[in-house]
């Protein structure tokens, strides 16, 4: 009883103690005095906290502290967080292939990269990741969040995950695998003679693989520009894209407190490519980088936007090194559209809101043709036969029966065609 009194009487003294420490400190607006409550709190959890920890963790901690309750993508990078950062960026890394961010104090899936472990899983965008190897992501970092998810190849990871519309959470034991992301593929829909090109992440060569490809198919009636569940990437490359399809005006800005964040990226007349009617899709996946492409376009009226509300990802962070070792992120401005209109916490609400599924039996007016039915037959009987597949007819295009499975492409292509005639209708006036 007398050990627990005077454990009782240490605490009511030593609480005393500090408040009116903190509170002096807190009385007074000037630099030194604060920094002065900082040092002395530092002090007292080094020397009274209940596990040793030394002065170096300490002022880790408080950094990522600070950090972390700015907004949801500013963060320390401890030594670890660094250099995973640095492979990260690389393009190629051990680990699930999805990318996550912090929405309404959750860590929440952006986005599956498209066929890497977590996209084959069934990892949809908007998962909500409760546990990670039945550790709570309550109260977790995305760093370390990262840090858990990512791994050596071949090794297993088990991810509890809540899904709106699921009574109960869901359960996933993933295979790690290198990631290796093709950032831009392209396929024809030869029943209609339209590109469909597709952006799952900007990195380093997006513009010049969107052009290549653009360029390469220019007897084409319009483009598919798909970038749903696309996580974002390099603005630049954004800015490089979206100026593929418009030939002036202010493509991004962004602007934060200090000017010298502040900036225009504008269109360069050269670099356009077609004036192709063209349709975006996006949906709660797409972020940063693809709201910023889709955002512009439709402010430009140049694109028919489809699917569904973008994620709002539409800040600026820049990676600020401490030493060799360690450096902060910190999100230092936002993204402002042509109209001026912000990204950040808003997404793009698409002019055609088209919910994912399939057509409908009732509407869907697809015609299978007999050059489908073809190959179709032709696949299957190679398959019996032990004969390899032409694996260039299954990549390069689009099926009809492709199309009957993703209504939001269904009407991608639809607004193209309906686009094209409008156009032509102008020109005959």
């Amino acid at each position: 009883m007398k050990s627990f009194f005077t454990a009782f009487g240490f605490f009511t003294v030593f609480g005393v103690g500090l408040v009116s420490h903190l509170g002096a400190a807190s009385a007074g607006d000037s630099r030194l005095e604060q920094l002065s409550k900082i040092t002395k709190t530092m002090a007292v959890v080094e020397k009274y906290y209940v596990d040793d920890l030394n002065f170096t963790d300490i002022s880790n901690k408080t950094i990522s502290g600070l950090l972390s309750n700015l907004d949801a993508h500013s963060s320390y990078l401890d030594e670890r967080a660094f250099k995973d950062m640095q492979i990260a960026t690389s393009g190629e890394f051990g680990g699930l292939g999805i990318t996550i961010g912090m929405k309404d104090g959750a860590v929440s899936v952006i986005a599956p990269i498209d066929d890497t472990p977590a996209a084959k899983a069934g990892i949809k965008a908007g998962d909500v990741i409760l546990r990670i190897d039945g550790q709570s992501t309550i109260g977790m970092s995305i760093d370390d969040a990262v840090n858990k998810m990512r791994g050596k190849p071949k090794t297993g990871v088990d991810i509890t995950i809540v899904r709106k519309g699921e009574k109960k959470p869901l359960e996933f034991h993933i295979i790690r695998d290198t990631i290796k992301v093709q950032s831009v593929s392209a396929k024809l829909v030869p029943s209609e003679n339209i590109l469909y090109l597709r952006v799952s992440t900007f990195d380093a060569n997006v513009e010049k693989k969107a052009r290549e490809l653009i360029e390469k198919n220019k007897g084409v009636r319009g483009i598919v520009l798909d970038l749903r569940n696309n996580p974002g990437g390099l603005l630049n490359q954004a800015v490089g894209l979206t100026n593929l399809f418009v030939s002036d005006g202010v493509i991004v800005s962004q602007k934060g407190r200090d000017e010298s964040n502040n900036e225009a990226h504008k269109a360069d007349p050269k670099k356009k490519v077609t004036d192709l009617p063209l349709a975006v899709l996006i949906n709660e996946g797409s972020a940063s980088a693809s709201e910023i492409v889709s955002g512009a376009l439709q402010d430009f009226k140049r694109a028919v936007i489809i699917g569904q509300k973008s994620f709002g990802k539409g800040s600026v962070q820049v990676v600020m090194p401490v030493d060799d070792k360690e450096a902060i992120r910190l999100t230092v401005a936002r993204y402002y559209l042509p109209s001026g209109r912000t990204i950040q916490a808003v997404g793009v609400e698409p002019d055609v809101v088209v919910y994912a599924g399939k057509v409908p039996n009732e509407e869907n007016n697809l015609t299978l043709k007999e050059s489908d039915l073809k190959a179709h037959l032709q696949s299957e009987l190679e398959k019996v036969e032990g004969k390899k597949e032409s694996k260039n007819d299954d990549k390069n295009i689009i099926t009809a029966a492709q199309i009957y499975e993703d209504i939001q492409l269904k009407t991608a292509i639809d607004s193209v065609k309906i686009i094209e005639k409008i156009s032509q209708k102008g020109g005959q006036k």
